[in-house]
């Protein structure tokens, strides 16, 4: 099953930046898929994930999965890190990686918590 990778292209990381820049949101989400998603994996932009006071965000969600929403996000500094923790959230059949298996971003910035929908 498919697990997707939201990032937020509207994030400021609490920066006042002209309408015509690139955000450092959108900035994330071109690192990121020009690294490329892990296998199972697929990259989807959204608008805003309505965590603005917390810089760039994400959010990763799968079928029957928790779903998890992590702030404070860097453009320059958490490609690998989110890559890698958004492969170790896919090859889970619950969404639940054990504390230790997370990067350390994923450990000390998560916004939410998400349970699974019932079906």
């Amino acid at each position: 099953m498919t697990v997707t990778l939201h990032v937020c292209t509207t994030c400021r990381m609490g920066q006042s930046i002209p309408d015509d820049e690139v955000r450092p949101g959108a900035r994330l989400l071109e690192a990121l898929q020009a690294e490329g998603a892990p296998d199972g994996v697929r990259i989807v932009p959204v608008e805003c994930l309505s965590a603005c006071d917390h810089g760039c965000n994400i959010a990763i969600s799968g079928p029957g999965r928790w779903s998890y929403v992590y702030r404070g996000l860097n453009p320059d500094e958490h490609v690998a890190d989110i890559l890698s923790g958004v492969a170790a959230y896919a090859a889970t059949t619950d969404g639940i990686v054990p504390w230790r298996d997370r990067p350390v971003i994923f450990r000390k910035q998560s916004l939410a918590r998400i349970p699974p929908m019932e079906s």
